[in-house]
């Protein structure tokens, strides 16, 4: 084709195909440094979705180290993260297929890795190896029987020893994370927090003197409480704690300062309107470190973009450091270099080693490895706009891109609006093939970072607070209403679609409005009670925050949940659903699926073998996408 065929908007072809979204993107996280050596952990669609280990040493390339079929997952909290750790070589690992520990030796014959824990019940995450000592100290999730009581699983702090036994440190919470031990092994800290409360919402920092025998001293609280929430909790090498707190009402970086006289104090080190962390959906996150001379490398967040900057000794003024990225989901600071999982709109999610002397930057592992052409990707526009309430929302806006096509004068496209998941998630803007998918093929986008979101302070994160399925609904629609008015979308072909919390932004939309006319729920919410009720124990009080306390919440929760006001739904929809998912069972889609075929609603139902709370394997992220365009095109007339 040329630039002079037309072609409608949704029905450009593209050669960016399903298959090329599946094969292009590898899933890369959890980076990790062991002097000079850099660990990463890279996902395998192709595996079935198996997530393994690579690592790369100076002067050589990439190599897997955990071969088929270990998988390195963690399911505590059933997000899991934090799942590997390695110390002077030594790697110890959580396999995924029995939540066993697994450590590798590093020497060549050492052989492949051998579990050290025994199978169980147990789960582990987020470990540290305290060589000292030869055992790992982690948080432990230890699950019932399954014998019908419907029993939550206790959490611990626990060390494990590499000959298997295990000893609880801290118990008495509901649940922990970041047990980090002092560069002398003489001290640890943590965090802990208690139902109903998410970690976001307020967690609490302690540290204790690791005794002599391995158990841990009287725990003092250093920080944090029920309204001020702690992350990423840190030693320097001089010993000093450092810790990321909101108390300001941003997440900024702190320190514990010892007095002479034995007392604490709480130093604010750099204090300014950005986010230093991010929510804790998953362990391991990573966003500061320590570089040469006692100085901090920090990535922060200011309206939706990240940056990268140093704080030196004594100092309370960022310096920034340039990069080309706009997104930086993880840091790593090493000798005279800082690692970093970063992305762009141009740039899709990399693992980069920047030289902080000279700025050079050597790219050492890519999610994609080879980009379509430039003039089949949309760059997003960073747009805010007035919402509900005075609320100012925002969003990153795709506009249709494809270098073959051009859609007839005068007509306008159809917009996708991305309601994103957790509900604390965050929209950014690094380069995803799934996006380009659909703006290749004609079709806008708009990534709604709706009240709620990450990235823009805590009182915008508590602007859902008893809100959710109003204000981040309100937040899309007045998107997708600023865009039509801007001539920007099609108001006859507005689209809503979501994953798990977005999933029920999604649904309410096209339930209690009628703005848009089509919607995709990828494993969705419908029934908050039923939520509640089959809810697993990291998220089982959640809506206590989202919607209203127990007591106050069965009413709202007839009200908001779409499942009971289906006959107020006129909208076609498609649902895609994980039959293994045990954050949002497929009751809560097939209920609603069955509730509008008896209606005679346009809907149809993707279900998804061996799939969980998110989708890994390359044939369901074909599956789903395929889907999904056939369906908006069989729904809007379009040929493709």
């Amino acid at each position: 084709m040329t630039l002079s065929s037309t072609v409608p908007y949704g029905a450009w072809p593209s050669p960016i195909s399903a298959e090329v979204v599946a094969a292009g993107a590898t899933p890369l996280s959890s980076v990790v440094l062991d002097g000079g050596d850099i660990y990463w952990l890279a996902g395998r669609a192709a595996e079935a979705g198996r997530t393994t280990m690579m690592r790369r040493r100076a002067g050589a390339g990439a190599l897997e180290v955990t071969p088929l079929p270990f998988n390195v997952r963690s399911r505590v909290h059933e997000y899991g993260g934090g799942a590997y750790a390695v110390a002077d070589g030594v790697v110890v690992f959580s396999h995924h297929a029995d939540n066993r520990l697994y450590r590798l030796a590093p020497s060549a014959d050492a052989g492949g890795p051998e579990a050290f824990t025994s199978p169980g019940r147990q789960r582990f995450a987020d470990f540290v190896i305290d060589a000292a000592r030869a055992r790992l100290v982690a948080v432990r999730e230890q699950h019932p029987e399954d014998d019908g009581s419907h029993a939550q699983p206790v959490n611990t702090i626990c060390a494990v020893g590499f000959d298997g036994g295990e000893r609880v440190l801290v118990m008495g919470n509901d649940f922990y994370s970041s047990p980090r031990l002092s560069p002398d092994g003489s001290r640890l800290a943590w965090l802990s927090w208690d139902h109903p409360r998410m970690p976001w919402q307020g967690t609490e920092l302690w540290v204790a003197d690791v005794q002599a025998d391995g158990r841990l001293g009287t725990p003092k609280r250093v920080a944090g409480g029920p309204q001020e929430s702690i992350c990423q909790p840190e030693w320097s090498p001089e010993g000093v704690l450092h810790f990321v707190s909101d108390r300001s009402g941003w997440w900024n970086l702190y320190c514990l300062r010892d007095s002479a006289a034995g007392t604490d104090s709480i130093e604010a080190l750099c204090p300014m309107a950005a986010e230093f962390a991010t929510p804790h959906w998953t362990f391991g996150n990573s966003l500061y470190g320590f570089g040469a001379g006692g100085e901090i490398i920090a990535s922060y967040i200011e309206q939706g973009v990240s940056k990268l900057a140093r704080l030196r000794p004594g100092s309370t003024a960022l310096e920034p450091i340039a990069t080309p990225y706009q997104e930086i989901r993880e840091l790593r600071v090493g000798d005279g270099f800082v690692l970093m999982l970063a992305g762009s709109p141009t740039i899709a999610a990399e693992i980069a080693r920047i030289d902080l002397a000279t700025g050079e930057r050597e790219v050492l592992e890519r999610s994609i490895p080879a980009l379509p052409a430039l003039g089949y990707l949309s760059v997003p526009e960073s747009i805010s706009y007035a919402s509900a309430n005075g609320r100012t929302a925002y969003a990153f806006y795709y506009p249709p891109t494809n270098q073959d096509a051009r859609a007839p004068d005068g007509e306008k496209p159809p917009v996708i609006v991305i309601s994103h998941g957790g509900p604390t998630g965050m929209a950014t803007s690094t380069l995803n093939l799934k996006t380009q998918y659909w703006t290749s093929r004609g079709f806008g986008v708009l990534d709604v970072n709706y009240g709620g979101s990450t990235g823009f302070g805590r009182a915008f994160r508590d602007a859902l607070k008893g809100q959710w399925g109003i204000v981040d609904v309100e937040d899309c629609i007045e998107g997708a209403r600023h865009l039509a008015a801007q001539g920007l979308a099609d108001s006859e072909r507005l689209i809503i679609r979501g994953s798990s919390a977005g999933g029920l932004t999604t649904l309410c939309a096209l339930t209690f409005h009628d703005v848009f006319k089509v919607g995709a729920s990828y494993y969705g919410v419908s029934d908050l009670k039923g939520l509640d009720d089959d809810s697993h124990k990291f998220e089982s009080h959640y809506n206590e925050y989202l919607i209203a306390p127990k007591a106050q919440a069965d009413a709202i929760y007839a009200e908001r949940s779409p499942i009971n006001h289906t006959h107020r739904l006129s909208r076609p929809m498609i649902f895609f659903q994980g039959l293994d998912d045990k954050v949002v069972p497929p009751q809560q889609s097939e209920a609603m699926v069955n509730a509008l075929r008896q209606r005679g609603i346009p809907v149809e139902y993707v279900e998804l073998e061996g799939e969980g709370h998110g989708f890994r394997k390359a044939d369901t992220i074909v599956r789903t996408l395929q889907a999904e365009l056939a369906f908006y095109q069989r729904m809007f007339g379009l040929v493709g």
